[in-house]
């Protein structure tokens, strides 16, 4: 030893890579306890009864915990504190204690006000509750109540823009209405003949945002990082990402999935991803050099609004919606777990949360994702041994 075991492939490469470089050996059987690191894409993959608080590290911690799942929140007040990196900042947070904590520096800025949820997170409702199933329907089931808005309809578990579609029109908010009542009569059927139950695929429908800020005409959205170091007590990193763009110029009616979804995933599917693979993803410097080149002047922002007014307001955003479910997260010493938020900026300037993803893809298929992710996880690994 030490030993560290690694679930899955998802930056399997890096994780292996570092723990190699510092000596340690790669085991494969999970049912193993002795490990320093378990690295898992899963929470199902954790064997939690064996595990040794303060000397070992696992993640995932927690289940997924969706952007438009965390709107109902208790005021509780924070501090937050300068990490040590010119990339990161750390959110240092104890349940019952004001005290600073000794991962993070001593300089601290209290928040004077965290945002709302409905400030940042576009109108969501949930399919698989039935007040705000029957909310929805009978606000925007009919011609005259859904008018020119459009909606994205996801379902709730996967990643990598699997399953998503739009809801453009009136009929194709009665055909998403129709395929629910089926299969809810399906699984009432199913349970009337005591057979074995197949849950069906829970759904989200958020309010589509119509008005994206563009990038050369085309949809983005920008990947950033909050890492969940430590729950004992509470120590979570920001991590500046990455931004997303479309192989297509944004059209509103457009009914290819590549010209809303700017994932990698779905950018791979578009037949000119190959000539523009490396125009799919910009780094936050050359964001930034956008935006003070093209609408600082015009839209009166500050100079290097990305890397200030932005990142401040990311970082707000994200603190919210940490203490919106940080009563759910085991508090044990060596959970830990790296969060992506994806982010949009609307032609006003408007920031959006658009989800948040547990095992956010570390693939690096583009020369700016070979320049953030590997560096990303490195210094993710570095602070769980800090």
């Amino acid at each position: 030893g030490p030993f560290f075991f690694i679930g899955g492939t998802n930056g399997a490469a890096i994780v292996s890579s570092y723990c190699e470089r510092k000596g340690w050996k790669r085991i494969y059987n999970k049912q193993r306890d002795d490990f320093k690191l378990k690295w898992c894409e899963t929470k199902s993959a954790a064997n939690y009864c064996n595990f040794r608080e303060d000397s070992q590290r696992r993640g995932p911690h927690h289940e997924d915990r969706p952007a438009q799942q965390l709107r109902d929140y208790e005021g509780v007040s924070a501090k937050i504190s300068h990490g040590r990196g010119p990339r990161s900042r750390t959110v240092s947070l104890e349940a019952h204690s004001p005290e600073i904590s000794p991962h993070s520096s001593r300089r601290c800025v209290a928040l004077c006000r965290r945002p709302k949820m409905a400030e940042f997170i576009p109108t969501t409702f949930r399919m698989d509750l039935r007040t705000e199933r029957e909310d929805f329907f009978s606000r925007y089931g009919t011609v005259s109540n859904i008018g020119t808005k459009m909606w994205i309809c996801k379902p709730t578990g996967l990643n990598q823009g699997r399953g998503i579609f739009l809801l453009k029109s009136q009929d194709d908010v009665t055909a998403f209405r129709l395929k629910l009542q089926n299969a809810e009569d399906s699984q009432a059927s199913q349970a009337s003949r005591r057979t074995l139950q197949r849950q069906p695929q829970p759904y989200i429908v958020q309010q589509y945002i119509q008005n994206p800020l563009l990038l050369n005409g085309k949809k983005f959205d920008v990947r950033s990082y909050l890492l969940i170091a430590c729950t004992c007590p509470f120590v979570v990193f920001f991590r500046h990402g990455y931004v997303r763009l479309s192989c297509n110029l944004y059209d509103p009616r457009s009914s290819d999935p590549s010209t809303h979804l700017t994932n990698q995933c779905m950018q791979k599917k578009n037949p000119l991803y190959s000539q523009l693979k490396e125009d799919t993803v910009w780094s936050m410097e050359s964001f930034n050099t956008y935006v003070n080149n093209k609408f600082r002047v015009a839209m009166g922002l500050p100079w290097d609004w990305v890397l200030g007014t932005f990142t401040k307001r990311m970082q707000q955003i994200m603190t919210q919606c940490f203490f919106a479910v940080k009563s759910k997260l085991d508090r044990r010493l060596g959970f830990f777990d790296l969060i992506g938020c994806d982010f949009l900026v609307d032609a006003d300037f408007k920031v959006w949360l658009l989800e948040m993803n547990c095992n956010p893809a570390l693939h690096t298929n583009c020369e700016v994702l070979k320049e953030v992710v590997p560096s990303t996880v490195m210094e993710t690994l570095g602070e769980l041994e800090v």
